[in-house]
């Protein structure tokens, strides 16, 4: 209860800060006592700064002071970042903190389901943290199951489900999903991470979690309707760029390796995206389209 307390607290100053830039410790005490955060405690000074240091621990966040204006600031603003473990850990506790003060509206509240598999997360952990490898078994859709020992390199979360980044004895990187592992052990075999591999980098140019080995490209595309909006608030990729703009669409530019992830979260849109380049994957989509529209007519 005291760690949720204390999550509660730092997530409030976070959000306070970035809400309004800088504040002083008395214009910010003035809203925590507003807001209640502390049952009407006020915020002193000892407890922001034991605060403003768990923050740092905790999630990477710098809180520094302007010794011109006494205003306190997020320095290092980079830190909340989309994809870091810092913006997650950061965003799943302030929901869980919203959600805590308003039990009377839990009914309310839905929220997504979430394969199984969340319950190898910690032996996962453990075993990147050890370096050590896993005996996983595993069950690909309509196939057999089979074991395998693997080194699990990463873990990422994509469209509500985890996935571990492994190379196998083959000396293979594979992506496998946890709601398809059977059971998974840690051995005491270790492995050595290469201190060059960055699990950054190895998806910097895809998007989602399928790695093939597809060319790079040069995407444009165009966003029809209210589809423009909805890439401006939650882009893609890291990669994308606003190119041009009318009162009718916009387009976007992608470098990207244009994987079966990418065409679907694409075709997800329906109408309001458009591929223009480059012809190749234009004429992929048209072809998914055209097979997709002869199955409503075959009737």
């Amino acid at each position: 209860m005291i760690q949720t307390n204390r999550f509660r607290k730092c997530i409030w100053i976070i959000n306070a800060l970035r809400t309004h830039k800088a504040l002083t410790l008395d214009e910010m005490n003035n809203k925590w006592m507003r807001d209640a955060v502390d049952c009407g405690k006020p915020l002193s000074r000892t407890s922001f700064n034991r605060n403003r240091d768990y923050i740092s621990d905790s999630f990477g966040i710098i809180i520094d002071c302007d010794p011109k204006t006494y205003k306190y600031y997020i320095s290092n603003k980079d830190a909340v970042m989309d994809g870091s473990i810092e913006r997650w850990l950061m965003s799943t506790m302030a929901v869980h903190g919203v959600l805590t003060d308003s039990a009377s509206v839990k009914d309310r509240v839905i929220l997504e389901n979430v394969p199984a598999g969340e319950e190898f997360l910690s032996v996962i952990v453990d075993a990147m943290r050890t370096n050590r490898q896993l005996l996983m078994g595993y069950q690909k859709f309509g196939a057999e199951a089979y074991e395998k020992v693997v080194c699990p390199y990463a873990l990422k979360l994509f469209h509500q489900r985890w996935y571990m980044l492994a190379r196998t004895a083959e000396n293979q990187m594979r992506i496998y999903s946890l709601d398809r592992m059977t059971h998974l052990k840690t051995t005491e075999e270790v492995f050595e991470l290469p201190e060059e591999f960055s699990p950054q980098a190895y998806f910097d140019e895809y998007f989602g979690v399928l790695t093939d080995g597809t060319p790079m490209a040069h995407v444009v595309v165009r966003a029809h309707k209210w589809t423009p909006n909805y890439l401006r608030t939650l882009p893609l990729h890291h990669s994308q760029r606003e190119i041009a703009s009318t009162s009718d669409y916009a387009d976007f530019s992608f470098d990207i390796r244009p994987t079966a992830d990418f065409i679907a979260q694409l075709l997800s849109q329906g109408d309001g995206i458009e591929v223009l380049e480059p012809k190749e994957l234009r004429e992929k989509m048209r072809g998914i389209l055209t097979n997709s529209r002869a199955r409503y007519e075959a009737e």
